[in-house]
């Protein structure tokens, strides 16, 4: 499979037959345990929690839609992010890409500080010189996420996974923005891809998901039995909504990525925006390395807006297409207040030297006609 095209994979990719009644799509199997011929003569399938039918033909997916070898869905992106974590010793260090999402920050400092000793320093992790100074003793994981969460800076991932792999550091890469499509971490020297499956993957705003996939033999094992000690799996039914959801992968991101690009190009020119981040923008700092590691700029847009705290609630308002909510990634395009939202956990001055103002809008955009998503941020904007 290895040799395919991301769209036949995301189809037929992994191990999806039912060996039951040779369903064309592996059912819901929803049972807690499974029944053992006799003591000592365990079959493939024991208890839920340590494996299931239908999770493990998504997993088997998962992995082979990002090149890995293993895959473990868990309950959500924020699951996915906290097993990763127990890979490291208590009272270890990580250096993390400054202006990571904020539900992961709140992660990181108010929850892993206190409950592991864990410590962490936020770098521009683009700057080779100031990761290589943050390196300590202790220093076990370097945390990437490219683009990142909302203002889309790029970390060259090549450059950062030669450093940790000089330095035996491990580095786990959040892919929920690009997914296999855009680009795909693992072949730049990546130990682990952090997934929120309830975006992109899924795709249609009904499911909350996240995945960790490595092509590693030594983190498959310590993950599988992580995943089954912790105990954070993903249901049979959310793995089989992400499953459906991911066979439409290509021609879903196809769409978003093109729509994306319009969008980000009607709002460069537009008077009242005061920034447009898309990393498929030759405006873009980073559009070079956009082009020599994704695909596309990507489905998300996010801009600034000129005025104040009125403008921005009169722009939401308005819309019509765009729908306000927290989320990203599905068919319907939606708008994210950033600050009261997805870091709304992140102090006020800590949100501004990341770059983000109360003005800051994340745009998800969805498979609309581009043309009415685009009519409908002119009439949103309009004086």
């Amino acid at each position: 499979m290895t040799t395919r095209k991301i769209a036949t994979i995301a189809i037929h990719g992994g191990d999806l037959k039912d060996k039951g009644h040779n369903a064309i799509f592996p059912p819901i199997v929803t049972a807690s345990s499974f029944v053992q011929p006799n003591l000592g003569e365990g079959g493939e399938f024991s208890y839920s929690r340590c494996g299931n039918p239908t999770r493990k033909a998504y997993e088997s997916a998962l992995a082979a839609l990002e090149g890995g070898i293993y895959a473990t869905a868990t309950a959500s992106g924020m699951a996915a992010t906290s097993l990763a974590l127990e890979l490291l010793p208590r009272d270890a260090h990580l250096i993390v890409m400054s202006s990571v999402y904020g539900g992961t920050y709140r992660l990181f400092e108010d929850l892993r500080t206190r409950t592991s000793g864990l410590s962490f320093t936020y770098v521009d992790l683009n700057n080779i010189q100031a990761v290589t100074s943050a390196i300590q003793s202790n220093t076990a994981m370097i945390w990437i996420e490219t683009p990142t969460n909302p203002l889309l800076e790029l970390v060259d991932m090549t450059a950062i996974c030669n450093l940790a792999q000089e330095n035996n550091l491990l580095t786990c890469v959040d892919n929920t923005f690009s997914t296999a499509w855009n680009q795909r971490p693992l072949s730049h020297g990546a130990d682990i891809v952090m997934l929120s499956t309830s975006k992109y993957i899924g795709g249609h705003s009904d499911l909350i998901g996240g995945a960790l996939i490595t092509a590693r033999d030594d983190l498959a094992t310590s993950l599988d039995k992580l995943k089954t000690t912790v105990g954070a799996t993903a249901s049979p039914f959310d793995a089989y909504l992400a499953l459906r959801g991911l066979k439409t992968l290509d021609v879903r991101m196809e769409r978003q990525c093109a729509n994306a690009l319009k969008i980000a190009e009607f709002l460069s020119a537009h008077s009242e925006i005061l920034e447009v981040h898309y990393p498929g923008l030759p405006s873009h700092p980073q559009h070079v390395l956009c082009n020599k590691q994704m695909r596309t700029g990507g489905a998300v847009v996010t801009i600034r807006l000129r005025g104040n705290k009125e403008t921005v609630r009169r722009f939401i308002g308005r819309l019509e297409l765009f729908v306000l909510a927290e989320s990203l990634g599905g068919v319907e395009s939606m708008v994210n207040h950033t600050a009261s939202m997805s870091h709304g956990s992140v102090p006020q001055k800590e949100r501004e030297a990341m770059g983000i103002y109360f003005e800051t809008l994340r745009l998800s955009v969805g498979i609309e006609d581009a043309d009415d998503l685009i009519d409908d941020l002119k009439q949103a904007l309009a004086p």
